[in-house]
């Protein structure tokens, strides 16, 4: 059963959500060559706790970490582990504030440079439609735009959490901008509602067609994820069992925003960049 929010629910979903903002910029910012994920992860964690909320992802049973780090092939659930990340890598950040009672979800992918994480341009008007290649030769521009891609079809996904549209509006545009450059959707992952629980209903997957599913009601609050692969959608469990993999070993984005759904526009929970 989606649950519409109460004003004082919601009020509690957007401390979570400036929660989690504040420890994923924090983490995104930590984000250089030689880091582990397991430094970022004690960063997120002092974080959270400096604000006076704990991991979300810790109340997922067996998982004992704040964050989920997950590098080129791999595209969900990644452990922090004590790998040093490298000049070229794409690395995503996964991370849920919980805060009394309420959850709210966010993750972003960046390319690793020399100095600085660099970030997605969020336009790719000028970008040519990406044909399927050997990753290993995939260039820096080659990368750029693939995360230029994934973020600008999260805005367009969230753009369509009104009320009166339907889940397969968001789906169908965060589609049609990933495969219309050549990138693949993976289909087996889904976003979700967020409220109570880190994930409830309604699924909102990254596929799908316009005008189908469930009927959007504001003040429902749902995280919308933008989950694919350079290379082709299948993906398989790695040897550590949490971490999901491209099946092809094609680099892997994760863009994910935990929003309300309002009568004419989305309020963004979680948007780390204000």
């Amino acid at each position: 059963m989606v649950k519409l929010r109460s004003e004082q629910e919601l009020e509690l979903m957007r401390e979570s959500g400036r929660i989690t903002a504040v420890a994923l910029k924090k983490v995104l910012e930590s984000v250089k060559v030689g880091v582990t994920g397991l430094e970022l992860d004690q960063i997120a964690e002092e974080e959270m706790k400096s604000q006076g909320a704990q991991s979300s992802f810790k109340t997922v049973e067996g998982y004992r970490w704040t964050i989920c780090v997950t590098v080129n092939e791999q595209v969900v659930h990644g452990i922090p582990t004590t790998s040093a990340l490298k000049e070229g890598d794409i690395v995503s950040i996964d991370l849920g504030a919980l805060y009394k009672g309420w959850h709210t979800d966010a993750a972003w992918s960046v390319l690793v440079t020399a100095g600085h994480p660099e970030q997605s341009e969020g336009s790719v008007a000028n970008a040519t439609s990406n044909k399927l290649r050997d990753p290993s030769s995939s260039t820096q521009d080659d990368k750029s735009r693939f995360l230029a891609v994934g973020e600008e079809a999260l805005w367009l996904g969230i753009k369509q959490a009104v009320d009166g549209n339907k889940i397969g509006d968001i789906s169908e545009a965060i589609q049609k901008k990933v495969e219309g450059f050549g990138y693949s959707i993976v289909r087996s992952l889904v976003g979700h509602g967020v409220g109570e629980e880190l994930h409830e209903d309604p699924e909102v997957p990254g596929y799908g067609r316009a005008g189908t599913g469930m009927v959007l009601k504001s003040g429902m609050t749902i995280a919308i994820e933008v989950i694919y692969n350079m290379g082709k959608p299948e993906v398989l469990l790695d040897k550590d069992g949490w971490t999901i993999i491209s099946a092809d070993e094609s680099l892997a984005g994760l863009f994910e925003m935990s929003i309300i759904v309002g009568k004419e526009k989305a309020k963004i929970l979680t948007d780390w960049r204000n």
